[in-house]
């Protein structure tokens, strides 16, 4: 952000992780965030605080806000609808080079990302306030659960990861971070209408009827309004495994809150505000195409050209939740992740294979083929 930026907000400290700890009324113990509720509870004795929803001048629950995006980007503070910006401690892992905050109070650990071991050393840096949270919905437990079940079902996978698995299932959970975009478009296009007609050729026993396409120039405007487009803003965490954890329930985002994240972890965005929008113009792009397709008409359409204008832009930063395990394995080792949507338990996963017995499922495949040919011949 540049200097005219709204001021940071300090939060974490030189010797914290970033994130903000809760202490319990009663014990003095660490409360940690419900997950599926609006409380945060102590692990020790069950003493539960509830968190406070944010309200707007007549007493209603606040809604989450879109930000205007010219603002934020030119950092414009004195503009309405501008992004605030805070200054929070963070952790970079050397092998991955994720950046993340860390539950509370840790301070070595296995990098969510990666699996690597590391010693946790601080560095501060400037971000864009998340504004909105999706809090986690599944447990731990549940997780787990999902963990297990997944890893039972990969026959082969080698026995040394299923037992690891088992007993020690290394489920973090995360906040990864995302924008969400907001746009109104004007695209001026030319183009082709193809009109489908069909004429008889040959003669005699090649007579046959074929399929042709008379095309004619064509131009005009679609107008396009975009609402929620969906940017992961994550590097650390593979493309298509996020886009398949999809959908997220955005409807259901909180205001920030820090109490949300008390007992989780949380990613800082490698994908920043314009990369992030860059993306949204690609997913807007192919929605566009299909406006453009039902504005010619025809039988079938081509596209020569598209100037999109992008008007009233705004955005939302957000974390959504992860349940994540990273773990490295073989020689040389090599990082494969397990990942749940801590709102709707869709799994996804890495694994490796254990061609032990991928070899003998192939060579026990070959001694039934052959007792059956042998079996057959002795008939």
């Amino acid at each position: 952000m540049t200097a005219s930026s709204p001021k940071p907000i300090r939060i974490g400290g030189a010797a914290g992780a970033g994130l903000q700890q809760f202490a319990c009324g009663r014990c003095g113990a660490r409360l940690e965030y419900v997950p599926g509720t609006k409380v945060l509870a102590c692990p020790y004795c069950a003493h539960e605080n509830q968190i406070p929803q944010a309200v707007d001048e007549r007493g209603a629950e606040r809604g989450v806000e879109e930000l205007d995006y010219a603002a934020t980007l030119g950092g414009l503070a004195a503009r309405a609808g501008a992004a605030e910006t805070v200054t929070v401690t963070d952790i970079e892992c050397g092998a991955c080079k994720a950046v993340f905050l860390p539950a509370a109070g840790i301070t070595a650990t296995a990098c969510p990302f990666c699996g690597t071991n590391i010693v946790l050393t601080d560095h501060s840096s400037t971000v864009i306030k998340p504004g909105a949270v999706l809090p986690f919905g599944i447990a731990n437990a549940a997780a787990v659960e999902k963990y297990r079940a997944w890893i039972r079902s990969r026959w082969f996978a080698p026995n040394k990861l299923k037992s690891r698995a088992m007993l020690e299932a290394g489920l973090k959970g995360m906040y990864v971070p995302a924008w969400t975009y907001d746009a109104r478009t004007t695209t001026r296009y030319t183009g082709e209408r193809g009109d489908a007609y069909y004429v008889t050729v040959g003669s005699g026993n090649s007579r046959r009827t074929e399929r042709r396409v008379r095309w004619t120039g064509v131009s005009g405007v679609v107008a396009d309004d975009f609402d929620d487009v969906l940017v992961m803003a994550t590097r650390s965490l593979p493309a298509d495994r996020l886009a398949r954890l999809e959908p997220w329930d955005l409807a259901e985002l909180r205001p920030y809150d820090n109490a949300y994240l008390a007992g989780f972890g949380a990613e800082a965005y490698s994908i920043d505000l314009p990369g992030g929008f860059e993306i949204a113009q690609g997913i807007m792009a192919d929605a566009i195409r299909r406006s453009i397709r039902r504005d010619i008409g025809g039988d079938e359409q081509r596209i020569g050209s598209m100037d999109t204008g992008y008007r009233d832009i705004t955005f939302k930063h957000i974390l959504l939740p992860v349940w994540l395990s990273a773990y490295r394995y073989g020689a040389p080792p090599r990082t494969y992740r397990f990942l749940v949507n801590a709102r709707t338990g869709e799994v996804q996963g890495e694994r490796p294979y254990s061609w032990v017995k991928i070899t003998l499922a192939a060579l026990a495949g070959l001694v039934i083929v052959g007792v059956i040919a042998a079996l057959a011949l002795w008939r």
